[in-house]
């Protein structure tokens, strides 16, 4: 590590060091990745090393808003219990001077943890109106991702691009494979890769463009990322400048997948068009690795460019990332399915099984008084015996009024999470339907934090992420019916624990 990145580091470490000594944790998340303190976005580098998990971050250590990038740093060895690691890359030499934008992490043949980022520069100075001038570089960590030896650029910016960002690599019958999102000259949207056949993974060539966005207002594909699920490839991105479509790309920044059929040499043949990777109003930049037992893992990013949240102007801290899914493809080969891992069952502290039962039309039933740090969910409904309008789980209910909702309505044939009385912050809906195969049972888990709630539909046909600040206080979890009964065919509330292995002051 160059003493130039040493002193970088020094002076992220202490500026995170000022901002927690007034973190407020009225909304700090319990059971979700998030920065000591500052700002994060991405999830970056994911990869399994030296027994342990690693997952690193977008972050800007100096306030709690969007600023020069560096590498946060978390691992875990079961991917349940984590520990915060020191601040892994800054901008230190003159490829990155402006910030160490969003990469991916794969493991040389040698054995070393190799990690692609990009490097990011202002072209004049510091006015963003010029553009980007974006390389992809790497760096080399030899004590299993603590502290990394960058080793400049390997792919530099095609002639007249503004942006050229995000690789992600990985190994394909022998042969190491780069996509980068790209806005071409044309500001047209674009996946290109990019391929290696150098050991030390310095000399790669240009090899095709995987993947155009067929809509001409969409300039830029952010983060993607390409990877096999059952016989299929599928392709995740952030299509800039995508317009609302009915119920899709609702959000200032969307995060989209398709499905289709890949292999070296040959084009991306799209099987499916976009569909929304997360239905809900914050996520963005999902990556995906592989654990050591041959799963397809994904986090992503719970936060917006596009609003500012309250965390940011008080608090000094903003932004955390989604709990980590397990995807797989759906019977039928063209969707995604995602549900958290199974680990995650282990931040179950305290359990309430409240079994099958009927709750009465336009009855409450209250589940818990305070639900104040995190909790999950789970519960069944039958809906060919259910009679209610709508099935509501009231979540963080506070003595004002306040309250988010997550409901199944039979008129419209939809799940719902509704903001519109959640306190501070976005507000708004968002919506999926309901499986098909949900029409005589409609499972639903919910995983509760202070500040966000996930909803997961199904087996995982769809999710919902957002994020809700309700007011300080005790924050009630209710069911309710709506014009007709409910019949419940089983419903559990777990608490979660902590999943930081010390507390942070």
């Amino acid at each position: 590590m160059t003493s130039d990145m040493e002193t970088a580091l020094r002076r992220a470490e202490a500026s995170v060091d000022r901002l927690l000594a007034g973190r407020d944790d009225r909304w700090y998340p319990a059971a979700h990745i998030a920065a000591r303190a500052g700002w994060i976005n991405d999830p970056n580098g994911l990869c399994f090393v030296d027994g342990r998990y690693q997952v690193y971050f977008q972050h800007h250590p100096g306030s709690a808003d969007w600023g020069p990038m560096h590498w946060g740093h978390v691992s875990s060895a079961d991917m349940v219990t984590w520990r915060r690691e020191p601040i892994a890359l800054a901008p230190s030499v003159e490829e990155d001077r402006d910030g160490v934008f969003s990469g991916s992490a794969i493991i040389r043949d040698d054995g070393a943890l190799a990690v692609f980022y990009t490097g990011h520069r202002w072209r004049n100075g510091t006015d963003e109106r010029q553009g980007n001038l974006q390389v992809q570089c790497l760096a080399l960590s030899a004590d299993g991702g603590r502290t990394f030896e960058k080793r400049g650029t390997v792919v530099d910016c095609p002639e007249g691009f503004r942006h050229f960002r995000d690789p992600k690599v990985w190994k394909q019958d022998g042969r190491w494979y780069m996509v980068v999102g790209a806005s071409t000259v044309e500001r047209r949207g674009q996946v290109r890769m990019y391929t290696c056949d150098d050991p030390a993974l310095e000399q790669w060539s240009f090899d095709s463009v995987l993947y155009e966005d067929p809509d001409e207002r969409v300039f830029m594909l952010e983060c993607p990322d390409f990877f096999p699920l059952g016989d299929k490839w599928v392709l995740t991105f952030g299509p800039m400048g995508a317009r609302p479509r009915g119920y899709s790309e609702r959000n200032g920044n969307n995060a989209v997948y398709v499905v289709g059929e890949w292999a070296p040499g040959r084009p991306f043949a799209n099987v499916t068009g976009h569909r929304p990777g997360d239905a809900g109003a914050n996520y963005y930049a999902p990556q995906s690795f592989l654990t050591p037992d041959g799963r397809r893992v994904q986090y992503g990013w719970m936060g917006a460019f596009t609003s500012s949240e309250p965390t940011c102007a008080a608090d000094h801290w903003c932004g955390q990332l989604t709990v980590p899914r397990e995807l797989a493809l759906a019977p039928g080969g063209n969707a995604v399915l995602m549900a958290p891992v199974g680990e995650i069952e282990a931040l179950r502290a305290d359990t309430r099984d409240f079994g099958a039962f009927e709750l009465g039309a336009d009855q409450d039933a209250g589940l818990a008084d305070d639900v104040s740090g995190a909790a999950e969910v789970e519960v069944e409904l039958d809906l060919a015996r259910t009679t209610a309008e709508r099935v509501d789980l009231v979540v963080h209910r506070t003595p004002d009024g306040h309250q988010t909702v997550v409901s199944w309505d039979d008129q419209s044939g939809r799940v719902w999470l509704d903001r519109r009385l959640s306190g501070r912050g976005g507000r708004g809906y968002r919506s999926v339907p309901v499986p098909a195969e949900a029409s005589g049972l409609l499972r639903l888990r919910v995983i509760i934090d202070r500040s966000s709630v996930e909803v997961v539909v199904g087996r995982g046909e769809a999710m919902m992420s957002s994020l809700v600040f309700p007011p300080e206080g005790p924050r009630a979890l209710v069911l309710s019916a709506e014009s007709g009964a409910a019949m419940v065919a089983s419903l559990r509330v777990h608490r979660l624990r902590s999943i930081w292995e010390s507390p942070d002051r």
